[in-house]
């Protein structure tokens, strides 16, 4: 989420194409897209991305983090 709120600047509030935000960002166009599809989909326009913390914004755009469940015990009976 790191350079998300430049991406959705660009796009919401300059305007720019998906070609000229990647290549000014140094990311690809699909991630760009990516990213506006999200915000998009969440519902968000640029004033309300400004008002975000980049916690905040994840949220809205994806949900909570998932966290990893931990150790995962091998099946023994089927490795052998």
């Amino acid at each position: 989420m790191r350079k998300i709120k430049d991406v959705l600047r660009l796009k919401l509030d300059a305007q720019l194409s998906h070609e000229r935000i990647a290549a000014s960002l140094g990311i690809s166009k699909g991630v760009v897209t990516k990213y506006v599809a999200l915000a998009a989909t969440a519902g968000l326009d640029w004033a309300q991305v400004q008002l975000l913390d980049d916690r905040a914004l994840q949220h809205r755009l994806v949900g909570a983090p998932q966290r990893a469940s931990g150790f995962v015990a091998p099946d023994f009976g089927r490795m052998h």
